[in-house]
């Protein structure tokens, strides 16, 4: 991939959306958590980063297009697509904490970039363990294949590399 435009879905406070800004390539990164993004604001501005915007967004509840006649500003998937999007250890939170179903997931990161860098956090890691000991497991289908079915109706998979010690899966998928 050799994107132009990344958007860093969940980027808490952008370490991966460093790597790319460093490569010269214009990156947002996104994430629910003002604490987060602020560090990253600030750490933007001390560095004197020309390549990285740190947005607060939740996926869940993303701002629409606003003003009149919601024209003004665009919502963000007006704004895009993105050449590559990636959701690094954010598709448990989506589908686990909001749930969200895997399709869904997949059909919404379709309109947002031609291109995803995405990470599967099988139930069996620490953190989806901890999203789940406060709640009955209902997700019967959050599995890897679920996961690879769902996303394979909207993206080619393209690499698939299991993460060292780790239970998590990395992908590189393009768009359908």
């Amino acid at each position: 991939m050799k994107p132009r435009t990344v958007w860093d879905l969940g980027a808490n406070m952008g370490v991966f959306s460093r790597i790319a800004a460093d490569r010269g390539i214009f990156t947002i990164a996104c994430d629910s958590d003002p604490s987060a993004v602020e560090l990253d604001y600030l750490k933007c501005i001390t560095e004197k980063r020309a390549h990285l915007l740190p947005l607060l967004l939740d996926l869940t509840n993303p701002s629409p297009g606003i003003g009149w006649a919601h024209h003004e500003r665009a919502s963000l998937e007006a704004r895009g697509p993105a050449d590559t999007v990636m959701a690094l250890a954010l598709v448990h939170h989506l589908a686990i904490a909001n749930n969200t179903p895997l399709d869904a997931i997949g059909k919404y990161l379709h309109t947002l970039g031609n291109s995803l860098i995405i990470e599967f956090v099988p139930k069996n890691d620490p953190n989806v363990q901890r999203l789940l000991s406060t709640r009955e497991d209902i997700f019967p289908e959050y599995t890897e294949q679920h996961f690879e079915t769902a996303l394979n109706r909207y993206f080619i998979i393209r690499k698939k590399v299991p993460i060292p010690a780790s239970p998590r899966i990395l992908y590189t998928m393009v768009k359908r």
